[in-house]
């Protein structure tokens, strides 16, 4: 699936560069293009929050997806940072010898101290007509000294076995092109393919009491107790009612009683 690989030494985000890619500039931009950044000065996460790591310290890329080229509805495309999510726990897990857990929508954590940190983030756009540009960020042999803040995590610090950063990205390469297969193949079906067992599987949100803060500065607590077939984190409330969640920032408030 991967026809183009670049590695560059240094730029302001790899999402920002392929993104611009697809909306005209230089080559244009098919499926299966990854660009890998030894170092971004501009990196961005969720919510256009900064992802700040010492050069050749992490993986940093992005890689083009064209779900709509397949027939996928657009309104199942929300799964595919989930998607991402498992292809990267797998395959640091199998890499690194590593146990990751994924915090919904999009955070990778490993446990640093017997403390779950988060270690990686996903953020995934728009791309031109029908694409979709998917970035990760990864935090690798990172120490104590040189997190950008103390609640951050890295493989390293986790007790990885192997920090080398060409057989993780290979290794996590290897596990999105098998899932993007899966789930493409199904029509974005998510049930069907199996990704939502195994999203739900290696979801540390679930089960737990959490706290969504939600856009127009509104938030809802209760217990995550599903994801459900649009990738939605559903919660139960003290209310007796069970709500979906589609957009906002999850706190782990505490396991469920």
């Amino acid at each position: 699936m991967w026809r183009e690989l670049d590695v560059v030494q240094r730029t302001g985000s790899t999402n920002s560069d392929l993104v611009a890619r697809a909306a005209g500039g230089g080559r244009g931009l098919g499926e299966g293009v990854v660009l890998v950044a030894e170092e971004q000065s501009a990196a961005r996460g969720r919510l256009d929050r900064k992802w700040v790591a010492p050069a050749r310290s992490g993986l940093f890329f992005s890689v083009s997806l064209r779900p709509g080229d397949a027939g996928v509805p657009m309104e199942r495309w929300g799964w595919l940072p989930l998607l991402t999510g498992v292809a990267v726990a797998t395959g640091l897990a199998r890499a690194g010898g590593v146990d990751t857990a994924l915090k919904w929508p999009n955070d990778v954590l490993v446990t640093v101290g017997g403390e779950e940190r988060k270690a990686g983030g996903i953020l995934a756009e728009a791309a031109g007509d029908g694409g979709v540009v998917v970035g990760v960020g990864v935090n690798v042999s990172l120490r104590a000294e040189e997190l950008p803040v103390p609640t951050a995590g890295s493989l390293g610090l986790a007790g990885a076995v192997s920090t080398d950063r060409d057989p993780l990205l290979r290794a996590v390469l290897r596990g999105l092109e098998d899932w993007y297969g899966r789930w493409r193949a199904a029509g974005g079906d998510a049930g069907a393919c199996g990704l939502q067992e195994a999203y739900a599987a290696g979801c540390a949100t679930l089960g737990r009491v959490v706290r969504a803060e939600l856009p127009g500065d509104r938030a809802l607590v209760g217990e995550a107790v599903a994801v459900d077939g649009d990738g939605r984190l559903v919660l139960a409330t003290e209310a007796g009612v069970q709500e979906p969640v589609g957009a906002g920032d999850i706190v782990h408030l505490r396991a469920a009683g």
